[in-house]
């Protein structure tokens, strides 16, 4: 039983290619989506094996591994980890606009998603009910992006309602969400006053569409030139998307009795060392490392 709760924000500083296998349509190498919505996401087994593979380098320490995540599959003292990950479920995603560069989008279901994920740990967010919006309208906090009174992102155009309670959201996401370093300033200046609240149908649209597509060609080891039909696509999630997964904690298991575990640890313990490990690291989630790709910044918040 997980007896200690917290969030983990994961917020994109490359893009990330955690992968749903190979498809049948034009992106040969899709991004891992929920199937309800569509919207991408992390799974948690994912999150969890890239924080357990890069543990040592970001800071761990190596004799904690199998205490916190369990040893390998071919151990002679088999048991479970005491941390766990859950799904990783989109919060905001960077959208181009015709001014300001770009704006944080989201929708009502994102954010309230995000909200009862917030609840469930324990952490009071206080953030104001968003009303409901209709396709083609959206609301915002920075009447600087508008022309008139219409937001241009990619080649759409949404009438605009500008909201004196969406600073109060925008302003605590940014502060929970985004490391406090001085690196970070910008970002979360630009979450404070440039989140886009869209329909939840107009959301789903981007998030559909709005992804980074690579085209790639596979080089013959023989011949080192591109092989013949040797082209595909490969989707990633763009760099400054922001997403939130949970993050469980229970006491260490060993498989022996309570009284004969050396290093036995409390739940209270086991939050602490993976908090202290990877709060406002740089971590390396999904495919093609070596190529720049997966680079994300983690941000724990604990619940009660």
């Amino acid at each position: 039983m997980f007896e200690k709760r917290a969030a983990v924000f994961l917020y994109a500083v490359s893009p990330v290619h955690l992968g749903a296998g190979q498809a049948v349509g034009v992106i040969d190498n899709p991004i891992q989506r929920e199937r309800h919505t569509g919207h991408p996401c992390f799974a948690g087994s994912g999150i969890k094996g890239a924080v357990r593979h890069g543990f040592e380098t970001i800071g761990g320490d190596a004799s904690l591994i199998d205490r916190l995540f369990g040893p390998d599959a071919g151990s002679a003292d088999l048991h479970a980890g005491a941390v766990s990950f859950g799904d990783a479920q989109l919060v905001a995603l960077p959208v181009r606009s015709l001014k300001g560069g770009y704006v944080y989008a989201t929708c009502p279901q994102a954010i309230s998603r995000a909200q009862r994920l917030l609840g469930l740990i324990g952490i009071p967010e206080g953030w104001p009910a968003l009303p409901g919006i209709e396709e083609g309208r959206c609301l915002l906090a920075n009447p600087a992006l508008l022309s008139g009174d219409k937001l241009h992102l990619e080649a759409f155009e949404y009438t605009a309602q500008v909201s004196q309670d969406l600073p109060r959201l925008s302003e605590d996401l940014a502060t929970r969400a985004l490391p406090a370093d001085d690196g970070y300033t910008f970002f979360r200046d630009k979450l404070k006053t440039d989140l886009v609240v869209l329909s939840d149908t107009d959301f789903a649209y981007f998030a559909q569409n709005a992804m980074l597509i690579e085209p790639h060609v596979r080089i013959d080891p023989d011949t080192g030139t591109a092989k013949e039909r040797g082209l595909f696509y490969t989707e990633n999630l763009p760099p400054e998307s922001l997403l939130i997964a949970p993050l469980l904690a229970s006491q260490t298991r060993t498989g022996k009795k309570k009284d004969d575990k050396e290093d036995w640890e409390d739940a209270a313990g086991v939050m602490l060392k993976i908090k202290n490990v990877i709060n406002g690291k740089l971590l390396q989630i999904g495919g093609d490392a070596t190529t720049g790709r997966g680079l994300v910044v983690a941000k724990v918040v604990e619940g009660n």
